[in-house]
């Protein structure tokens, strides 16, 4: 009798498949929003001949200044496998910090720059907090930048004390309306805090240990990375980053305001996740997180002039945040055992 033949696949399909499909992940991951941004330019330049002007790009750029600073200090967090809810908290005291120790309405007190190196150095202090409560207690991120929002948000109150201080320096007054090269100043502040962000992710331990502490904590502490001393690294720049953006909206406004940091958690959130940055970790970086603030802007930008009503805007970005999630953690979802 002839020896029974058994069916076999052909042993390079196998491999060939298992090896395309994290490629086709790691291109939707880094690719994906990008094209996604492209595209939506396209619709809503097709929708609104006043979208492709340079005057409304001019105002998507000075819109986003202060949410892409915000990105660059919460991605190293998220790259981490942590959350930050502190960025209300913080950015409603570093802003009150600020306003009273420039020339204001409310004392003599008059520090100048000092003043904002000062509410970016509280700033700061709170991320510290942030990140040694949570190394060193064992305290979920979530609840430790929870806490620290509030009593952010407490410290903003008091100093605002029922009376609004207004600046009255005019160097800040001209960093709020003054332009160069058809861009507001903040513009630059923000594009200068990408490029540090960038830098340090690409060419610092910093940068290089968040990534691995997020893909994999237990096997980072076996290869002897510092575990504890990294995430409080993150968490004080980060915390650094939401003072300075406290500072923007202060001189942007011209008076410090509690309700500087107002939405900021959620847009923030939305922006990184949009850009491709995983909030379960080891994945993403500053350039994914800063597409994502451009697609959160445009989006919301091109609602407003196509006539959406606000509260169908933030149904869409609803949706986007879901669908963002979805599509980036669904390469990922045979590793995911357990999903709290």
């Amino acid at each position: 009798m002839a020896p029974a033949r058994t069916l076999e696949a052909p042993p390079e399909s196998g491999r060939a498949a298992t090896t395309r499909s994290p490629r086709r992940a790691a291109l939707l991951a880094d690719f994906g929003p990008a094209v996604a941004l492209v595209l939506l330019c396209g619709v809503f330049s097709t929708l609104s001949p006043q979208f492709a002007t340079w005057a409304n790009v001019r105002n998507i750029l000075d819109s986003a200044a202060v949410l892409a600073v915000i990105a660059v200090g919460l991605t190293f967090v998220l790259m981490l496998g942590a959350i930050d809810l502190s960025i209300e908290g913080v950015m409603a005291a570093s802003a009150l910090c600020a306003a009273l120790l420039v020339a204001n309405s409310r004392n003599d007190v008059d520090l100048g720059f000092l003043g904002i190196v000062a509410a970016v150095g509280l700033g700061a202090c709170f991320g510290l907090a942030s990140g040694l409560l949570s190394t060193g207690l064992r305290i979920p991120s979530f609840m430790t930048t929870l806490g620290m929002s509030a009593i952010g948000i407490g410290i903003a109150t008091v100093l605002f004390a029922g009376v609004q201080p207004t600046l009255e320096s005019p160097a800040l007054a001209e960093w709020a309306s003054g332009q160069w090269f058809g861009l507001t100043r903040m513009t630059f502040v923000a594009v200068a805090v990408v490029v540090l962000g960038f830098v340090i992710q690409r060419y610092t331990r910093l940068g290089r240990y968040s990534r691995a502490i997020g893909g994999a904590e237990e096997i980072a502490l076996l290869s002897g990375v510092p575990v504890r001393r990294y995430k409080t690294i993150a968490f004080t720049f980060a915390g650094a980053v939401y003072g300075l953006a406290g500072v923007m909206v202060t001189i942007q406004l011209g008076s410090g305001i509690v309700q500087a940091g107002v939405g900021q958690n959620f847009a923030a959130i939305t922006a990184a996740v949009v850009g491709g940055t995983l909030l379960s970790g080891g994945r993403g970086g500053v350039l994914h997180s800063i597409v994502g603030v451009l697609i959160v802007t445009v989006l919301a930008n091109g609602l407003v002039l196509v006539g959406v009503s606000p509260y169908v805007q933030k149904a869409v970005q609803g949706v986007i945040v879901v669908a963002a999630v979805a599509i980036t953690a669904w390469p990922l979802r045979a590793r995911l055992r357990v999903v709290k």
